[in-house]
């Protein structure tokens, strides 16, 4: 068993080693994050196997495990094309078009990477706390399924959208052909900026409630005239009205542009506390500040490898609860940290028992405290809970946690052991950052061309592909802190980004760019074909041979029966996220919580 002390140790995984193998998609994500994390390894890598093997060694641990595969081999379900069709990761990147579309970047390999190094750090904080070591395996179909659950959750919720779900959406082009990103959370902003641009007053009304649930439905079917009256302007004059309003705006990047400023860093940082936490570090308890846990049964019970420790997340929107979600399915208890009144989005529509069911998705299972951190007496009480926790988890502006008093260096005064998580939207690295949202770290980094096939306008998805993935990258960072705290006794500072979440996902796009080639995928890349009734998707290997088929004349069964018998692998795509439930593909893994919203299945297995 590791020792919690290894005062040498300066990354989570120093001394330990690796081997793997596995698709390169997957494979290559968990072995730069491994190296990132310290561990080395004196093998090569072998990326013809069908699943991911990774096993970590040494440090004084047993050995740890990771498998990760596409899916259950029955499912049919084969690569990265085929797992974003039967998951609806196609049909929700899709909507802004009208019809399912394949996101060119490989999302759901990247996630199910992210997922299987969590499962290697959490195994071993287990054991660094006593646990015995587990056999941990996760799945590109998990990973899918968990990607779309807030958009699953609102399929299946009792009412319906509060936003139509039709084609449509940003970005916008200027007159003078500059595409951009527009960003704004206040309403006031929204309509300042369209009147400075002398649009139709019943257009800009029409269109910020689109607009402002594009978020949750991955699409925002605006007026035309905004868009007419964008190209009338030129961009010097929309920058202007965006900086008199108080909205922003974003030109959009091209993978060369990043691939060129790109400084190389990690998705994350890890920075050890100066404070010494005296003895070994303790799990918190319901001792001093925290509320006492709940009564048994009353919560999602776990026994997983974080049992016994308490996470405070004080999270808005995905990223930060995201992160803490997670953190609970591994077994801790999770403390979230909500204004006077509670989180407003409880309410946000469609809602299931009267609770929306896309916060649901993110947030069920965990226990809430209302705390007004604009009140010094509030903030005291804050402090007094992280006296006594493991995590402190947030993603507030730039700023705001040193303004109030909880930043990192102030909590470590309190407790010294604590690990402190920050989830943000550039992490500091870019002088020249517009606001930190999903959206518009797509656009200033190339995502929207990524996200697209060569030939077509970038664009960045209207799916929160970077929120998503920010929060899981966001639970990594967490669990490397947690597993350097244990090896070191000292409490450790985390940050992460969406800025990390895009470079991890556009890395091979880099790559290319880096090395002068066309950073992007061919022309027609990951293009669903139309059946008499519906869209199938050929595993990217199939996809030219598959296209010579017509089967548009084809019910979709004997469409994918016609392609089997010329040795072809494709699946249906699931156009209604409401079908999963019944899915053959997922059979008996979509469930529903004790309010009825949809819930999918924890994204890994320990055994």
């Amino acid at each position: 068993m590791a020792s919690p002390a290894t005062t040498q140790t300066v990354r989570p995984l120093d001394t330990l080693r690796f081997d793997a193998s596995g698709p390169p998609q997957i494979t290559s994500v968990v072995t730069d994050h491994l190296r990132l994390l310290g561990a080395r390894t004196d093998r090569p890598v072998h990326v013809d196997a069908p699943a991911v093997g990774t096993t970590l060694a040494g440090g004084g641990f047993a050995p740890a495990h990771a498998a990760a595969t596409w899916a259950d081999p029955a499912s049919g379900l084969a690569d990265e094309a085929t797992v974003q069709a039967a998951t609806g990761i196609m049909a929700v990147h899709g909507r802004r078009d009208g019809t399912p579309r394949g996101l060119a970047v490989d999302y759901a390999a990247t996630a199910t990477a992210v997922l299987a190094v969590q499962g290697l750090l959490a195994n071993l904080v287990g054991q660094a706390r006593g646990a015995a070591p587990a056999h941990v395996t996760t799945g590109a179909d998990r990973a899918g399924l968990l990607a779309v659950s807030q958009y699953l959750a609102a399929a299946g919720a009792d009412e319906g959208e509060a936003a139509e779900i039709a084609a449509g959406g940003p970005p916008f082009t200027s007159a003078d052909g500059t595409v951009f990103e527009l960003e704004t959370l206040d309403p006031g902003a929204w309509a300042a900026f369209w009147k400075a641009l002398e649009a139709p007053a019943d257009a800009l009304r029409a269109g910020w409630r689109p607009f402002q649930f594009r978020y949750a439905t991955a699409c925002a079917p605006l007026p035309a005239a905004l868009h007419t009256t964008a190209r009338s302007h030129g961009w010097d004059r929309i920058r202007r009205a965006a900086a008199a309003s108080g909205a922003e705006v974003c030109a959009l990047r091209s993978l060369a542009d990043r691939a060129a400023e790109h400084d190389g860093a990690a998705p994350w940082s890890l920075t050890p506390s100066t404070a010494w936490a005296a003895g070994s570090v303790r799990a918190a308890g319901a001792a001093g500040g925290l509320p006492a846990p709940p009564a048994a049964g009353s919560l999602r019970e776990s026994a997983g490898p974080l049992a016994g420790l308490t996470v405070l997340e004080a999270g808005r929107r995905i990223q930060a609860p995201l992160a803490a979600h997670l953190l609970g399915l591994l077994g801790a208890d999770v403390i979230r940290i909500e204004p006077p009144g509670g989180d407003p989005l409880r309410g946000m529509p469609p809602a299931c028992s009267g609770i929306s069911a896309r916060w649901l998705a993110l947030n069920r299972g965990k226990r809430a405290v209302e705390i007004d951190i604009k009140a010094e007496a509030d903030r005291g009480r804050l402090r007094d809970m992280a006296a006594h926790a493991d995590v402190f988890l947030h993603n507030w502006a730039p700023g705001k946690a040193a303004a109030l008093g909880l930043d990192a260096d102030d909590l470590a005064r309190v407790n010294p052991a604590l690990v402190h998580a920050y989830t943000s939207g550039w992490a500091g690295r870019l002088d020249d950052a517009p606001m930190g949202t999903d959206f518009m770290v797509q656009a200033r980094t190339g995502v929207g061309e990524a996200a697209r096939p060569d030939g077509e306008p970038p664009a960045p998805s209207l799916m929160t592909l970077l929120d998503v993935l920010g929060g899981l990258l966001g639970a990594e960072a967490v669990l490397a802190g947690l597993l350097l705290r244990e090896r070191t006794g000292r409490g450790v500072r985390v940050d992460s980004s969406l800025l990390g979440a895009a470079d991890t996902l556009t890395g091979p796009a880099l790559r290319r760019a880096a090395r002068g080639q066309n950073p992007r995928r061919p022309a027609g890349f990951r293009y669903p074909l139309a059946t008499a009734d519906g869209w199938i998707a050929p595993a990217d290997a199939d996809a030219r041979a598959a296209a010579g088929h017509d089967l548009r004349g084809l019910p979709t069964a004997e469409a994918l029966s016609r392609l089997r018998r010329h040795g072809l692998t494709a699946t249906a795509v699931t156009t209604e996220l409401s079908d999963l439930h019944h899915d053959p593909r997922f059979a008996g893994s979509i469930s529903r919580d004790a309010h009825g919203a949809p819930a999918v299945p924890d994204p890994w297995s320990f055994a």
